[in-house]
């Protein structure tokens, strides 16, 4: 079975700060891009158009991946190095399938939309303005989840569950003790 030391207690801390950082400006950023596809979109002007569009390639040249690699990166550490753990909980599983899902569209979906819309400068159709609305509202899905933990165990979850407390009830100890 696969197993990851767990992190001790500074470093979980520091990497969950870093995670809610990084998290909370990839949805930042998506929230920014929609404001840019809309006033493209929207605009009967070409030079605002050209502006925003711009702007979104910009972001999207520079942020973007970094963001989403990070959020995905750190999620998966801090699910492999805490008790959480990446298949026992249910909204972690959620999230990690989510933010994978996500990272492959703004990499191989959004970033081509955004280039393609900038070399047409600035024509925009309403995919530049559903992407990032999509990606709004999943961040936010991501981040409600992350706040009200539902849904109870996994399936895996519930079987460690209760083989540790099926370990304990026999020798009347933890199983992570160790001697």
């Amino acid at each position: 079975m696969f197993h990851v030391k767990p992190l001790k207690r500074p470093v979980r801390r520091g990497l969950l700060v870093a995670h809610v950082a990084v998290s909370v400006s990839w949805l930042g950023l998506t929230a920014g891009l929609l404001t840019l596809g809309i006033t493209a979109f929207a605009t009967g002007d070409p030079a605002t158009a050209g502006a925003a569009t711009r702007a979104m390639k910009i972001f999207g040249d520079w942020l973007v991946i970094p963001l989403a690699l990070l959020a995905l990166v750190s999620g998966l550490v801090l699910a492999l190095g805490t008790p959480w753990g990446l298949a026992r909980h249910r909204w972690v599983w959620t999230k990690f399938w989510l933010t994978l899902i996500t990272t492959g569209l703004s990499i191989f979906s959004l970033r081509p939309g955004i280039d393609a819309a900038a070399a047409a400068g600035g024509a925009v159709d309403i995919n530049l303005v559903i992407a990032p609305s999509v990606a709004t509202a999943t961040y936010l899905f991501i981040t409600a989840i992350s706040v009200l933990k539902p849904w109870g165990l996994t399936r895996r979850g519930r079987r460690l569950r209760f083989s540790a407390s099926s370990a304990k009830s026999v020798d009347g100890r933890s199983p992570r003790q160790t001697a």
